[in-house]
């Protein structure tokens, strides 16, 4: 339950899940600030400062017992956040209390913080897209061979398959991974770097002891779970927030394919020749009982367009940023750094329900395709008179003159497309099995194996690589 007179972001209400809004919750920002503060102490220790092991076990006690109205308190009071969470540790860590946040300033536990919640949230995001890749995969390899219309413009175009299609999108979100992929491969930590960024405080700890200082830069990295190269080489007294950008620009990349998908189902439900899963109980219209809006296509789009609209402010930030740092980032950032995640990680979950459920009428792709093969089929029937012995010219004369007064028949009067009745009664064309010509396979091209060259080649190493996410459960909210 919540309080109706108090605002609460869509966002979390009806479209993230709970694992992504655990990363951004209080609870794990606050409890990786405390992990934070012991693997400086614990590294302080291990390079020889004078810290307890009593002061250490009092604050691996206290990790995730956080009292949230203590420190509210102490923040309406100090007017800082990092030090009313200073203080609310000391409450309950009395004997460690003279130790934490011992030589650091605040971005050594607010950035590193982010930067663990930016790695556990694209990794979460990336196995969303793979179980995503996953379920169109397998879609397109039930309907490898079956021809539908493509369309270029917007126009009936050369035929392809409806798994084709979907390779496609399949395609698409795959390229998404492999960026998601490269953020996270070369996402670094800010580890230890003092106020401005120069180590001076640490530095004055250790008695100008340059390596202890590297050192201690070292191990609270590798205690945090980063491998020691996976560190900022400098910093100022953030971490670069041109990262914030590319973060956000990776995550466009991912609603830009998604949002594609359901563009196209979208089309295709006018058509309709697909459908996204439609609830027995579901209500289309509350005027209109008899339709079934695409709603959960049209909701992968707007939270997509909210996703990739998020990219310039991040940027704009980190252009605006003075010298070693100014604060006007900061307010800014508690928006601009979850949101994206939220909206897409909702995006994900609702591409995988409609991926995995795509409903496809069969007779209706057949019969719209063949209203438009028999224009298609006139370069082969006309290939075929040829081998005839017709004149070439002629034969095109024939075919172009019966074309435009068979779609001027379609359009203008909506009647059935005659033109194979055409062709079939012209002299020149006799002794050619017209209708054969028909065969909506012949138009196809090589879709159904560049489906299975996909799936091979593209689908199975991102399946072995994300196995453990391919057959996690989604709920969708209202």
């Amino acid at each position: 339950m919540h309080d109706s007179n108090t605002y609460q972001s869509p966002l979390a209400s009806r479209n993230a899940s709970p694992a992504m809004q655990a990363i951004w919750s209080p609870q794990r920002k606050f409890s990786t600030w405390r992990r934070l503060w012991l693997a400086l102490a614990e590294s302080e220790q291990q390079l020889g400062l004078n810290i307890t092991d009593a002061q250490l076990t009092e604050l691996r006690a206290h990790l995730d017992d956080i009292d949230f109205n203590a420190a509210a308190a102490y923040e309406k009071k100090l007017r800082h956040d990092v030090m009313a969470h200073v203080h609310a540790l000391g409450d309950v860590a009395p004997t460690a209390r003279p130790i934490v946040h011992l030589g650091a300033t605040s971005q050594f536990v607010v950035c590193n913080t982010e930067l663990c919640q930016i790695r556990d949230a694209l990794t979460l995001v990336a196995g969303k897209l793979a179980a995503a890749i996953d379920r169109l995969a397998t879609f397109a390899e039930k309907y490898r061979d079956m021809p539908t219309l493509a369309f270029t413009h917007y126009q009936p175009a050369q035929p392809t398959t409806v798994g084709k299609r979907a390779a496609l999108w399949a395609h698409d979100l795959s390229l998404a991974l492999e960026e998601v992929e490269h953020r996270l491969a070369s996402l670094r930590f800010r580890g230890v770097k003092g106020t401005t960024g120069t180590q001076a405080s640490f530095l004055s700890l250790f008695d100008n002891d340059h390596d202890k200082v590297d050192e201690l830069d070292r191990l609270v990295t590798e205690k945090m779970g980063w491998s020691a190269d996976r560190r900022f080489a400098l910093t100022g007294q953030t971490y670069p927030r041109v990262l914030d950008g590319m973060v956000a620009s990776s995550l466009a990349a991912v609603a830009s394919a998604c949002a594609k998908f359901a563009t196209d189902m979208r089309l295709l439900a006018n058509r309709k020749e697909l459908e996204e899963p439609f609830e027995k109980s579901q209500i289309g219209s509350s005027a209109m009982a008899y339709k079934r809006n695409p709603m959960r296509s049209e909701r992968i789009c707007g939270l997509s367009r909210f996703v990739i609209g998020m990219v310039s402010t991040p940027f704009t930030t980190a252009a605006e940023q003075w010298l070693e740092r100014t604060l006007d980032d900061s307010s800014c950032r508690r928006l601009t750094l979850p949101e994206p995640f939220l909206a897409i990680d909702g995006v994900l979950d609702l591409v995988i329900n409609v991926a995995g459920g795509i409903v496809v009428y069969e007779n209706t792709v057949a019969a719209n395709l063949a209203r438009e093969l028999p224009f298609m089929a006139t370069e082969n029937i006309l290939m075929a008179a040829v081998r005839n012995g017709a004149d070439r010219q002629e034969a095109h004369e024939v075919i172009r003159t019966h074309s435009q007064a068979a779609a001027e028949r379609v359009k203008a009067a909506g009647a059935d497309n005659d033109l194979l009745d055409r062709i079939i009664n012209e002299p020149m064309f006799t002794g050619i099995d017209v209708r054969a010509e028909l065969d909506a396979s012949k138009f196809v091209g090589r879709a159904p194996e560049q489906v299975d060259a996909f799936v091979a080649d593209v689908v199975a190493p991102i399946r072995q690589r994300y196995a453990d996410a391919l057959n996690a459960s989604v709920e969708l909210k209202v």
